[in-house]
């Protein structure tokens, strides 16, 4: 199921902009609706102001009316294995629970998966804090 994920993770990485960093990153989310989103990384001249593949992801997401991610592959072109940023991994957590997958992609499909309570420990819970 996670190949799907990874097709579209590396068709969004097309998609970015980074013509700063000169490090393209794309992110695919499925969602509680069964669908997939996609983001890409977007920079802008005022550097580093720009924002990561994942929350396109997620604003694409939210968008198109799902709530909650299932699911989730990044991929980036110069990194083998290439995880959610730490501000990332809470805006992933704001949508995921403790078992919500975390696939780690590179040009070939998915490396390695990880659980958002792996990726993020003693993150803060929508659920407590909301």
């Amino acid at each position: 199921m996670s190949h799907d994920l990874f097709e579209a993770a590396r068709g969004a990485m097309a998609f970015a902009h980074a013509p700063y960093s000169k490090f393209p990153v794309g992110a695919a989310i499925r969602a509680e609706d069964g669908k997939i989103y996609t983001g890409a990384n977007i920079e802008n001249l005022s550097f580093p102001q720009g924002w990561c593949a994942e929350p396109t992801a997620i604003g694409q997401m939210i968008m198109g009316g799902a709530k909650k991610i299932v699911e989730i592959a990044v991929i980036a072109e110069k990194l083998p294995l290439c995880p959610p940023c730490g501000g990332c991994r809470q805006k992933i957590a704001e949508f995921a629970d403790k078992e919500t997958r975390i696939y780690l992609c590179d040009e070939t499909g998915v490396k390695k998966t990880m659980t958002m309570d792996e990726m993020l420990p003693f993150s803060f819970e929508t659920e407590v804090l909301g």
